[in-house]
């Protein structure tokens, strides 16, 4: 049962023997007062997180003897953890007995602070006896590998693993295990509770101490950064990024419902597109597009590759679809016998797209706004690396056509917009299509082609990006080639008229 948080004070306050009076934010109470194996308190920047479980820790090692474990995922020198913030706050505090060294603190209670990285000292976790304690900071960063490693490591009576994160993406292993499963409770309160867990979502206007300094940073960031960055910053909201996506998560926000913003009817042909996973036990992605309307997204985590075409196919006949698409690159070429037999006279086309092929309409002008100047004019075959890049800047200009007609009112060709249907699809499953479509990034080029990174160099530290099924999916709905190009022979802008009386 989750547990609602009562209406807290400030302030919360504890004393430890020989230091001042130890304050805390008052939402963080609950940490101080109540056993779980699990605490896990998530917050943006200027929130006291670091600093509170920091002063708690010191009481404790000073009152209890209580042994510490600090981690992080990465951590190259000791500079690298919280070993500076514990002496910054043992001098602030006036902490007496304790013994600050280069590498760990003591304290003459016989508790004390060590300190270690996850992803590269395996063992050191292991030998961590005696320790009724782990602190990880960052916890957003750890991987699936160290959690697996550092929850059955915490083996001691009473013991309880703290954990200090600014989530980044809902598809992170930690996001995963300790933020997906509770969002609900946590967006509404602001706080979960169970038997395990006590999971505390604090940020900046939950910090009675919160310096004037960051208030004028935080004003700044908030009249200049995107909202999506600002939220993640200062809110600890997901950040579902990465460094070089090419869809932005404003563009993806903006296409939520934008057909009934636009007045778009959803209307033409009906394709579903099934990407099989070939890469291990990855979840199959489908998806269903109506027109310019995307109603439908599922994905798939059971059976074989021949099991989830079963799936797919039934689906495509059970929705009436015009087309059924398919990745037949990787495993994917050996179902086409399985798809014809499933589809044989259903009145439904079968279509195998294989991304690493060359591009559609290879000697057309690319021109993603219609109008060209016909000097610096390139090719399809000129501009992309092959068929998948081709493609997934395709869904790229769909997304940015659709936040410039839904954020500045102009009018833009419906066959060129995309939106995502939330009557029809789970805002779970949106949710988790904005994580996969927001973190493609763009693959450097040595001759300058647009080129997408593959499936295999995403999964590589220090990404780490799971294989995204649906998103590929979803760029398999949108064909990346545009006939009857209008060339202009001098440069000149773009004009379009009002969105105002569209319907």
């Amino acid at each position: 049962m989750s547990r609602a948080v009562a209406t807290v004070a400030p302030v919360a306050v504890a004393r430890a023997p020989g230091t001042a009076e130890l304050t805390i934010p008052g939402k963080l109470q609950r940490l101080i007062e109540v056993h779980k194996r699990f605490k896990v308190i998530l917050g943006g920047r200027g929130s006291a997180k670091s600093n509170s479980v920091g002063d708690i820790c010191l009481k404790d090692v000073a009152v209890t003897g209580l042994k510490v474990g600090c981690f992080r995922e990465y951590q190259n020198t000791i500079a690298d953890s919280v070993h500076s913030l514990l002496a910054g706050e043992i001098e602030r505090l006036g902490g007496e007995g304790f013994e600050v060294l280069a590498q760990e603190i003591n304290h003459a209670s016989g508790g004390g602070f060590r300190f270690r990285g996850l992803a590269r000292n395996a063992s050191g976790v292991k030998s961590m006896h005696g320790f009724r304690r782990f602190w990880i900071e960052e916890a957003q960063t750890i991987s699936k590998e160290s959690l697996k490693l550092l929850t059955p490591t915490m083996r001691e009576e009473e013991g309880e693993i703290w954990m200090t994160a600014n989530p980044q993406s809902r598809a992170d292993p930690f996001s995963e295990r300790f933020i997906n499963p509770f969002l609900r409770d946590l967006e509404k309160y602001g706080y979960y509770e169970d038997d395990l867990h006590l999971i505390i979502v604090s940020n900046y206007m939950d910090n009675p101490f919160f310096p004037p300094e960051l208030e004028q940073e935080r004003q700044w960031d908030e009249e200049h950064l995107p909202w999506a960055e600002y939220e993640h910053i200062w809110l600890g909201k997901f950040l579902d990024t990465v460094e070089n996506a090419i869809i932005s998560v404003e563009w993806f926000n903006s296409a939520i419902d934008a057909h009934l913003q636009l007045g778009i009817e959803p209307q033409g042909v009906r394709i579903l597109a099934h990407d099989p996973s070939d890469l291990g036990p990855d979840p199959k992605g489908l998806m269903l597009r109506h027109g310019s309307v995307i109603t439908g997204c599922w994905d798939n985590d059971k059976g074989t590759a021949e099991e989830g075409m079963d799936w797919a196919t039934q689906m495509a006949i059970d929705e009436r679809v015009d087309v059924f698409r398919w990745d037949c690159d990787g495993l994917g070429v050996s179902l086409k016998r399985q798809a014809a037999t499933q589809l044989d006279g259903k009145g439904i086309d079968i279509d195998m797209f294989k991304g690493s092929e060359g591009v559609d309409f290879p000697n057309d002008i690319y021109q993603p706004d219609g109008v060209i100047d016909k000097r610096n004019a390139k090719t399809n075959k000129e501009t992309f690396k092959n068929k998948r890049a081709q493609w997934y800047w395709n869904l790229r200009d769909r997304f940015m056509n659709t936040h410039r007609a839904v954020t500045r009112k102009l009018y833009m060709n419906p066959e060129s917009l995309i939106s995502i249907s939330s009557e029809h699809i789970d805002p779970g499953m949106i949710d988790r299509l904005r994580t996969e479509v927001c973190r493609i990034p763009r693959r450097y080029n040595a001759n300058g082609y647009i080129q997408i990174m593959s499936k295999v160099e995403m999964k590589k530290p220090p990404l780490n990006i799971e294989s995204p099924n649906l998103a590929d999916s979803l760029m398999m709905l949108m064909p990346g080639h545009t006939r009857n190009v209008t060339v202009s022979t001098q440069a000149r802008p773009v004009v379009r008229r009002s969105m105002s009386g569209w319907t």
